[in-house]
């Protein structure tokens, strides 16, 4: 088995000129017929020109798309994985469990509670080697947004997609967050950990419940408070991004969300863990991964690839042939081929 790879992925944002190539090349091609006749009628212009070809600047432009596109894929240089081995690691299985609810778009902690737990997990991720982490997101219910990984840019890739959108109904299910992460770390002997990430409001319940269950499995319990005490309220937005005001109730009074620390400290407690304040300069994490760095890290084996080749010189080889051919090709006939209908075209 091989495994596939582009060294330098970015390079395929280029891809995305083509439509504007083709744009350009009809709007010249239109321009140029419009000239053409007010040049002269066309039956007369065309036994005028009769070694212009109207085919060949089309099939032209096709073989410079295609170098085109094969050249930006010998830039990207595709990788092909070439030795495969086992190699031993240390580490910790990890789950994050952030909440996507509205109330974490309150601003209380800067820029925002959900941005500044992107932002702390993000950091986290630096810190990382060898440890197993995924990503659980929650609101009024659970989903998995990363399985257990130790690929951190895949990581990075999905955080990135973490807003409160995602998930299709609202509220604050904190068990059900800890009973999917619990579910997420499978059958294994390696240590385990839970970061709870939210502000506390427990719309649902049983969430000490699901802590006590998650311990009796071997699975430490982590609580981090998104917010301050005091509270703020939860802004509104439209669908291009544009603040309209604060969530109001159905009294139309300002909705103050606030974080309830007596709640996550208990789920901490119940999950033999330990429970942090975010504030605006750090979300908490460094604190909670200093403790789960003392946890006992687990030997475990994985299959990787150690060596790569480059495959670009068949990209840029296939993008010079067409190039040459390209060349070959002339927008006109020649005297002695004028008779040679090679592409089809009507007389």
């Amino acid at each position: 088995m091989q495994i596939l790879k582009f060294a330098e992925p970015d390079y395929f944002y280029a891809l995305l000129a083509i439509p504007l190539f083709i744009i350009l090349f009809v709007v010249m091609r239109s321009w140029r017929r419009r000239a053409m006749r007010r040049f002269g009628e066309s039956a007369l212009v065309k036994r005028l020109t009769p070694d212009i070809s109207r085919s060949r600047p089309v099939l032209k432009f096709i073989l410079l798309i295609l170098a085109f596109a094969f050249i930006t894929g010998g830039l990207a240089n595709l990788l092909v994985g070439s030795k495969l081995e086992t190699v031993e690691r240390k580490g910790i299985d990890i789950v994050i469990a952030i909440d996507v609810s509205n109330s974490m778009l309150a601003e209380d902690i800067k820029p925002s509670r959900l941005l500044s737990a992107r932002q702390a997990i993000s950091r986290l991720l630096d810190k990382l080697n060898n440890d197993r982490i995924g990503i659980v997101v929650f609101a009024g219910n659970a989903y998995t947004q990363l399985p257990i990984t130790t690929d951190y840019a895949a990581a990075r890739l999905f955080l990135s997609t973490i807003n409160t959108d995602i998930v299709p109904t609202q509220g604050t299910a904190i068990a059900a967050a800890i009973n999917l992460a619990t579910e997420a770390f499978g059958e294994n002997e390696h240590e385990k950990a839970i970061i709870v990430i939210t502000d506390g409001e427990d719309h649902e319940g049983d969430a000490i419940v699901a802590a006590k269950q998650a311990t009796e499995k071997g699975i430490r319990v982590y609580t981090i408070g998104m917010g301050l005490p005091e509270g703020a309220p939860i802004p509104v937005y439209d669908r291009y991004g544009n603040q309209n005001g604060f969530k109001k109730d159905l009294s139309n009074n300002t909705v103050i969300t606030r974080l309830n620390e007596d709640m996550l400290r208990q789920i901490a407690a119940a999950g033999k863990g330990e429970y942090v304040r975010a504030n605006n300069t750090q979300a908490g994490l460094d604190v909670i991964f200093d403790e789960i760095n003392k946890l006992e890290k687990t030997k475990f084996e994985s299959r990787v690839f150690s060596d790569y080749e480059d495959r670009f010189q068949y990209f840029l080889a296939a993008a010079l042939l067409l190039l040459l051919i390209e060349f070959a090709i002339f927008d006109r006939r020649g005297r002695r081929f004028r008779n040679v209908n090679l592409f089809g075209e009507k007389k």
